[in-house]
């Protein structure tokens, strides 16, 4: 049946209404049953809180104290130092990880922490996260004290070990846990290697405490099994079409 000339020349002119699609808009894969990474992180991860107020609060110590104004200073504070280590100091592979050189050094390493503690601590749970950070911390102390005559101080070996453990599990887990955006950790792979790039020409930066901790996170975030999926999401639900349209 073909349409009057009037009827077909005003059903032609009618502007054809197009609907913008969004991405909330489109179902999930109704086959894909990876928990969502991201949910029910929270931005208030205590022991990640917990350890940059420590470090600021220390800081601010060492500034009151006099200890950034030699290394002397710095020394008796509890910096680093491989000949007292060798001695029966043992302890500062701990001290050393809670003090900062400058404003800018402190800063930059609270920034990183902030970031991959969330992203472990969610993953792993507080204590377990803690148990990484020190790991890490002094795995990357010792690796520094064995080619490093300096004082050194400073969390960026722990720091590396949450990067390098976040990155390993997201690496082995690919199956089993979804990441929103897939890149994180090709950007978190970048963002250390440009770091250790910086090491290598500049000597202030003690690489060889990034790389220590780096390659420690990475095991432990290798065999590690993340709490989400030890005992399930923190919400119980795994991302399926189902689960999302219950989400209101």
């Amino acid at each position: 049946m073909t349409l009057p000339d009037e009827a077909h020349s005003t059903a032609s002119s009618e502007p054809v209404a197009v609907r913008d699609f969004t991405p909330e808009m489109l179902a999930d894969d109704p086959h894909d049953t990876r928990i969502d990474f991201e949910r029910g992180m929270s931005y208030a991860a205590p022991a990640t809180l917990t350890i940059v107020a420590l470090c600021s609060a220390i800081f601010g110590w060492e500034i009151a104290t006099g200890a950034l104004e030699s290394e002397d200073a710095i020394v008796e504070a509890g910096a680093l130092v491989t000949d007292r280590l060798v001695r029966g100091e043992a302890w500062r592979l701990v001290s050393s990880m809670f003090l900062h050189g400058s404003v800018e050094h402190l800063l930059g390493n609270m920034v990183a922490l902030y970031i991959l503690g969330l992203a472990c601590e969610h993953a792993f749970g507080s204590a377990t996260m803690l148990a990484i950070y020190a790991i890490a911390g002094i795995v990357g102390g010792l690796a520094s004290a064995a080619v490093v005559a300096m004082p050194t101080v400073g969390a960026s070996g722990a720091i590396f070990g949450l990067m390098g453990c976040a990155v390993a599990m997201l690496a082995r887990r690919r199956r089993e846990l979804h990441v929103r955006d897939s890149r994180i950790g090709l950007v978190l792979a970048v963002w250390a290697l440009w770091q250790l790039a910086l090491g290598l020409v500049s000597p202030m930066v003690a690489n060889m405490a990034h790389i220590g901790g780096l390659l420690a996170g990475a095991v432990l975030g290798w065999v590690i099994v993340p709490r989400l999926l030890a005992t399930g999401h923190p919400n119980d639900q795994p991302r399926t079409s189902a689960s999302t349209s219950s989400d209101t």
